[in-house]
């Protein structure tokens, strides 16, 4: 099992990030328990099994707006560690599961918020997307190619970058600092915030006049020697050949002679040099460049869709892809040397385990039949 076996955690069921964040812990061997609302789910899939964020942890169908879902979720809480939700700010407080009634109820609970501009200031209770959220943090702006509007790279800096993984961050810290003070806290992870925070390095290049408009930089397509290029297929591969050992060996092998070592920093140049280089990537497919570049150092990968990145032979040695009912989908990560992470569980459909959860979490039978004739729970 994983290293965060034995944690008990309350994930109220939401969309994009708060997911991910919940797949995260659950993949490292937390208990987590998603509370759906009855007759709900967020994201439609055709078939139920590819919902993956919502994969290896059981689903609670639990109506909080009905008398008893509150008590019923806050007996819950007693007994977790931690509880994270993705409601604009006042929500939770407005259902009765608040961080001040919860950590009444347990004042060791982690309570973990997600939102997209975080639980105070004037855009708190706005709603947004990735998109607004990367452009107010300072990270859209510099997404792009010179001369072209910003590109949104997809929402992995917004969602799942700066909001998931600094949730995560954040209830792990705060678990850890419980041990020491045996008291829980409320973790307000903003995906603004996070964005911010992802740019850290890119404030200060601003802040040292280094930082040039879009795509006029080293690595965000202005240089010659960090990009993608189309081959004669109409496929990609890319290169990040940014130090001088590199560069060198990309140019030899790609043939090239006469472009000094001088010539990789001087931005002037650059322009020409791409020129050169997007007309001779278009003389050999992707796979005729993969052959030129084997064994290489010069930060030399194909592009590849999806569907190729999990038949990669690197990832098949790795096992970086699991396989749950035949739904391939990407394992556990990081990795660790004793308590190895699994998932064993496909993703459950709303309610599907309320009776048993309910069952383990110390709630009689006849408790749990009422619940379900009252309309508290669905199963």
């Amino acid at each position: 099992m994983g290293p965060l076996e034995g944690i008990k955690i309350l994930e109220i069921a939401g969309i994009g990030p708060g997911p991910f964040a919940a797949m995260l812990l659950a993949d490292m061997g937390a208990e987590v328990v998603r509370i759906d609302r009855p007759g709900g789910q967020a994201i439609s899939f055709p078939d139920p099994n590819y919902d993956l964020l919502n994969r290896g942890r059981p689903s609670v169908a639990i109506d909080l707006k009905k008398p008893g879902g509150t008590e019923l979720l806050l007996r819950m809480v007693e007994q977790a560690d931690a509880l994270m939700e993705g409601f604009r700010p006042g929500v939770m407080e407005r259902l009765g599961v608040g961080p001040e009634v919860c950590l009444e109820r347990n004042p060791r609970l982690v309570y973990g918020r997600m939102t997209g501009w975080g639980q105070e200031g004037p855009l708190a209770p706005r709603a947004g997307h990735d998109i607004n959220y990367i452009s107010l943090g300072g990270a859209l702006e510099h997404i792009g190619r010179a001369g072209q509007a910003p590109t949104p790279p997809l929402n992995l800096v917004g969602d799942f970058g700066g909001g998931g993984l600094y949730l995560v961050v954040g209830m792990l810290c705060a678990l850890l600092e419980r041990v020491r003070s045996g008291q829980g806290q409320v973790v307000d992870a903003a995906m603004v915030d996070g964005t911010a925070s992802l740019m850290t390095v890119f404030h200060a290049i601003d802040q040292l006049g280094a930082m040039n408009e879009r795509g006029r930089n080293i690595i965000d397509s202005g240089s010659h020697f960090y990009d993608a290029y189309e081959c004669a297929d109409g496929r990609y591969v890319s290169i990040g050949s940014v130090e001088p050992q590199f560069h060198a060996e990309l140019l030899a092998r790609l043939g090239i002679d006469d472009i000094e070592p001088a010539q990789q920093m001087d931005g002037e140049a650059w322009p020409k040099l791409k020129e050169r280089f997007t007309a001779l990537f278009k003389t050999k497919t992707r796979d005729e460049w993969c052959e030129v570049f084997e064994g290489s150092d010069a930060c030399f990968a194909p592009v590849l869709s999806l569907a190729e990145s999990r038949k990669h032979p690197h990832a098949v040695a790795r096992n970086s892809f699991i396989s749950i009912e035949g739904v391939e989908q990407p394992a556990p990560a990081p990795r660790f040397s004793r308590t190895r992470p699994e998932v064993t569980q496909r993703a459950a459909r709303v309610g599907e385990h309320s009776a048993e959860v309910l069952g383990n979490w110390g709630f009689s039978g006849d408790e749990i039949e009422a619940a379900r004739e009252g309309g508290i729970i669905n199963d």
